[in-house]
């Protein structure tokens, strides 16, 4: 396995005084996905929410590319490199595509505040929609300007929540794909959030099983049987 790009030991997060995360050990390499699974409500949302910055945690230590994070909001880490692509997409549905992708570039230095080439290489229909409002694409296009925004970022970390939910088959296989090519590019690690079992198996290098808050279970592809892990996100 790679060098870690992401290492988090014992995290936790609380809503109020619902803790919600009990000690979380996450690991991520460049390279690979980590692919974190579980049932509903278990808090693989909250751990992406810690991860981004976009939800304080309550404890526990975070490194990212060897640098030990303190608290940190989601701008200043998505500085560092952390891109995350939240459920539900949350796209701006009254800019045009091209306005959209460009609100990527709040955390980028003016010289480097430009939508890179592969970009339309991943996604070409965006660069055919780019003028185009956001709220008038389909569910499956919005899932892939949120994630195109993400990489508009630069970013060494990419955190996905859900990128399959509510989506058409053919838009589950490109973005499938998208996940493979970045990955074999070898410059940043992901971390994926899913519950459509099979695209999550088929993609992931690691594999963290939640439940209530917990790791219940981890390991690497080709040390997990596939009938153990399917085992252990069922309900």
């Amino acid at each position: 396995m790679a060098a870690n790009l992401l290492e988090t030991k014992d995290l936790t997060l609380h809503y109020g005084s619902s803790q919600i995360l009990n000690g979380i050990d996450l690991s991520a390499a460049k390279g690979e996905v980590t692919c974190v699974m579980g049932t509903n409500g278990v808090g693989k949302t909250s751990l992406l929410k810690a991860i981004s910055g976009t939800h304080p945690r309550s404890g526990g230590s975070f490194l990212l590319d060897g640098e030990d994070i303190g608290p940190a909001t989601a701008h200043a880490l998505a500085q560092k490199g952390v891109a995350y692509v939240p459920q539900g997409r949350e796209i701006f549905p009254f800019l045009t595509v091209q306005e959209n992708l460009e609100t990527g570039f709040a955390c980028l230095p003016r010289n480097k505040r430009a939508i890179p080439d592969h970009i339309f290489d991943l996604f070409p229909i965006l660069k055919q929609f780019l003028h185009r409002r956001g709220g008038d694409l389909s569910g499956g296009q919005q899932q892939q300007l949120a994630i195109a925004r993400a990489l508009v970022t630069q970013p060494k970390l990419l955190l996905l929540d859900e990128p399959t939910e509510g989506i058409q088959p053919n838009i589950i296989q490109q973005i499938g794909e998208v996940i493979r090519q970045l990955r074999s590019a070898g410059d940043m690690a992901i971390v994926l959030v899913e519950q459509y079992f099979d695209f999550a198996f088929d993609l992931g290098d690691r594999f963290v099983v939640l439940e209530r808050g917990a790791c219940k279970l981890r390991g690497n592809a080709g040390d997990i049987e596939r009938n153990t892990l399917l085992a252990s996100v069922s309900v």
